[in-house]
């Protein structure tokens, strides 16, 4: 216990003035030595749920998300949503590296503009983050992006790839979104991103997991490309799954395991599973808890034969007091933007998921 402390504390050396506390995290750190100091950095993952602007545009379904709509989505509220988002962002894994996360991956974004809105609003403002978005064509037009420091991850690759699948009864094509690689440069040191959001859960669990099952797929196909060009590749998968790290799509599609220890070589390690087999979960519904926000990595990342390059330390989920519902049956649930036409002015329907990557300095 003692070297971990010491540990935390050189990492805190190195970082500037900020405390948070976060609720749940993945302590163990047994292949460090104490006295040392390291570099930390945080990769984190969030669903803002429906970042849209107040815009109405003619290509996608965002007709609630207007003055005139649904939800009567006013220039005060979208700024509401910009603030909170904000917040969170700019705090995910404070604690560890006093300071806001190196690589977001985000999803439910609209288009470019409420990302470019995002970063200059609030406690992000000034932070120097750059932008990876490309347009997908999801038929309820929600992206995923990745947002990045400038000053600490250099992207030198990025592509888009599709998923196709189709409606079981009419075949034909259901459009949703498309799952983004980025390659580039952590610190110097080149890793890989795959930011996702799966098909949803619409029509009942059992039913729409083929599609789900198509998405491990083409990641997994995307994952394995990249390691056969680069054995020892370190790549971050991670994305609003629409399923459990227990669900067939995680664990018979990629063979994840929970613990550092029982990964094989080329095999894959759920950060997260460790929260869902102890009950805890980024979302809940009908009384449950589920944990669809996930972040898979290659063994490669569990390594630390090389002190000087980046390896995983600990995960977590970041799911402070002031983002949960306070009182009445959701107490404790996530408390959202909206409910049905109901501003409530939260945050997100998720928690937010990290880990966080040191290297010996």
């Amino acid at each position: 216990m003692k070297k971990y402390v010491l540990l935390f504390l050189a990492i805190s050396i190195l970082a500037s003035c900020g405390e948070t506390k976060t609720v749940a995290t993945n302590k163990t750190l047994d292949t460090h030595q104490s006295g040392k100091k390291y570099l930390a950095r945080t990769i984190a993952f969030y669903n803002l749920e429906n970042l849209f602007d107040t815009i109405d545009n003619p290509n996608k379904r965002d007709e609630d998300f207007t003055p005139e709509g649904r939800d009567h989505w006013t220039a005060k509220k979208y700024n509401h949503k910009l603030h909170n988002m904000a917040k969170v962002l700019a705090d995910i894994g404070r604690t560890e590296t006093k300071t806001s996360p190196a690589i977001v991956g985000v999803a439910e974004v609209e288009n470019r503009q409420v990302l470019e809105d995002l970063i200059n609003t609030g406690d992000l403002k000034g932070k120097n983050y750059g932008i990876i978005h490309t347009e997908s064509p999801d038929r309820r037009g929600i992206d995923v992006a990745l947002l990045y420091k400038k000053n600490v991850f250099r992207p030198t690759n990025y592509q888009k790839y599709p998923l196709l699948i189709y409606d079981l009864d009419t075949r034909k094509r259901i459009y949703t979104r498309d799952q983004l690689v980025v390659t580039g440069l952590l610190d110097g040191e080149k890793i890989h991103i795959i930011v996702d959001h799966w098909p949803s859960r619409r029509g009942g669990e059992t039913r729409s997991l083929p599609k789900r099952i198509k998405a491990a797929e083409l990641t997994k196909k995307i994952m394995d490309s990249i390691k056969a060009n680069e054995p020892n590749a370190k790549i971050v998968m991670m994305g609003d799954l629409n399923d459990d790290p227990s669900s067939p799509s995680v664990k018979k599609v990629f063979q994840t395991k929970a613990k550092k220890s029982e990964v094989p070589e080329n095999g894959y390690y759920n950060a997260m599973e460790h929260f869902f087999n102890r009950g805890i979960g980024t979302l809940a519904y009908r009384d449950s808890w589920n944990l669809f926000d996930q972040i898979i990595l290659t063994q490669s990342w569990l390594k630390n034969n090389d002190a000087k390059k980046f390896h995983f330390w600990k995960s977590g989920i970041y799911s402070k007091e002031f983002m949960k519902n306070r009182t009445g049956r959701y107490k404790g649930y996530p408390k959202r933007t909206l409910v049905g036409s109901q501003f409530l002015g939260g945050y997100s329907d998720h928690f937010p998921t990290y880990i966080i990557v040191v290297r010996e300095l």
